[in-house]
């Protein structure tokens, strides 16, 4: 769904799908993202704590929505993905400004969904809680 209006016109159970797989779209951009900033020399220890914790707490809400749904449709869990990814970009090795764009989009594009995914969560609580009384 491109905005409100649209979400709230689609099904909980697909909108529950669809955070499934956006969720689970993000798992290999996350590991890479992981063992490229383990990489990188010069990077501050908070840059890869932070990392790895951004990669466990989406890893621990996508088994918590897996769980979810496992209850609501046991034995019913695709294991499907939002928008597969193609892989890392191609940078110019030892490009570093490069690699630190290509971390900026990739974390622009986290925050993008992770956004999206809240707003879903959002929506679906106000239906299934509050009957829709938000």
């Amino acid at each position: 769904p491109e905005d409100k209006e649209q979400a709230q016109q689609i099904q909980h159970e697909d909108l529950l799908s669809l955070v499934l797989k956006v969720l689970r779209s993000w798992n290999d951009p996350l590991l890479h993202m992981v063992s490229e900033v383990q990489d990188i020399q010069e990077a501050p220890d908070t840059i890869l704590w932070k990392a790895v914790e951004i990669e466990e707490q989406t890893k621990r809400l996508l088994e918590g929505m897996e769980r979810i749904v496992g209850r609501i449709h046991p034995g019913d869990l695709e294991n499907e993905i939002y928008s597969p990814w193609p892989g890392p970009s191609a940078a110019i090795p030892g490009d570093e400004s490069s690699r630190l764009f290509a971390f900026y989009n990739l974390l622009h594009c986290l925050r993008r969904d992770s956004h999206k995914i809240d707003n879903y969560l959002k929506l679906l609580k106000c239906r299934l809680i509050h009957d829709g009384n938000c």
